[in-house]
């Protein structure tokens, strides 16, 4: 590595996150390495204390925690152009996390050093909120995601149901109503949008991913457009509703009735740290997904 300063992120509800934290923190520092730490959660995170607290960017922020938490570091980190290595520790599925076990490793450590690893650019989304229904009015708020954007009616709504007008690059292209839309990456692919009956997309592809959230009209179906394209998405007026703009699974603002809410390829990527060159994306789909699980010859009789 160039830099001597490393930051390490952990799941701020973690016990066992912090206990590992406070492990890799040791061994870094013996090898002459700086480290400065910092929980990260839902409601609570330091990354910008660390910005203030150093003098130079970390070369890469090691992320402990589940998707969850590479998700939330991604928004802060991403700007930067810092690279994330993350493992599952205290966290769930881990579609975009390594084995906790690597961190026991003898030549680990000694491989990051050396920079043996791969850098994957993920691409993300970047959510810009207007009023007025135009475009040349002052941006109300602006977000970036690297799973997805959702649309869904507030919790407090008592008939929770979106209509919601989607126009692609100008173009009307279709009214929705249901519980609301999904506007994915192809990282995001496995996420909300998978469950919401959307494509997987290999993450080396770049692309938008449109996914209606339990639709009334049998019609509307998942569209994947290319990552140039813009998508404008508006209620739809004279409807009674009040939608929620959700950023990978965190809550982002209220959408007003005469607001728009354009969505784009955001200028930032997510810099991702694999650390085996050979890794099949495909493997782990199989394994976390339990695929083919019924081709399993000790299940065969």
């Amino acid at each position: 590595m160039t830099s001597n300063l490393i930051w390490i992120l952990y799941r701020s509800d973690s016990q066992s996150a912090y206990e590992e934290t406070l492990n890799c923190k040791k061994i870094i520092e013996s090898y002459g390495k700086k480290v400065l730490i910092s929980e990260i959660g839902i409601h609570t995170n330091n990354i910008n204390n660390l910005i203030t607290a150093s003098d130079f960017l970390p070369e890469i922020a090691i992320v402990l925690g589940g998707d969850g938490t590479v998700l939330r570091a991604a928004r802060y980190l991403s700007p930067k152009k810092i690279p994330i290595l993350s493992f599952n520790v205290g966290g769930n599925l881990g579609f975009l996390t390594h084995d906790r076990q690597i961190l026991k490793q003898e030549d680990f450590w000694g491989r990051v050093s050396n920079n043996n690893f791969n850098i994957q650019k993920r691409m993300m989304l970047e959510a810009s909120i207007f009023s007025n229904n135009n475009r040349n009015s002052k941006i109300k708020r602006s977000f970036f995601a690297l799973n997805d954007f959702y649309f869904r009616s507030c919790s407090d709504e008592i008939s929770p149901t979106c209509s919601l007008e989607l126009e692609i690059d100008g173009e009307a292209v279709d009214k929705y109503k249901g519980d609301g839309l999904i506007f994915s990456t192809p990282t995001g692919s496995t996420a909300y949008a998978m469950a919401a009956g959307g494509p997987i997309l290999h993450p080396s592809l770049d692309a938008i991913i449109v996914s209606a959230i339990c639709p009334m009209s049998l019609a509307s179906r998942p569209i994947v457009v290319p990552p140039e394209s813009e998508l404008v998405i508006k209620p739809i007026k004279g409807e009674n509703q009040k939608i929620q703009l959700w950023l990978d699974g965190a809550s982002g603002c209220l959408i007003e009735t005469n607001d728009q809410c354009l969505i784009k390829r955001s200028n930032h990527s997510t810099l991702i740290i694999i650390l085996d060159e050979n890794l099949s994306y495909y493997k782990t789909i199989t394994q976390k997904l339990h695929w083919a699980s019924s081709l399993n010859k000790n299940a065969i009789k």
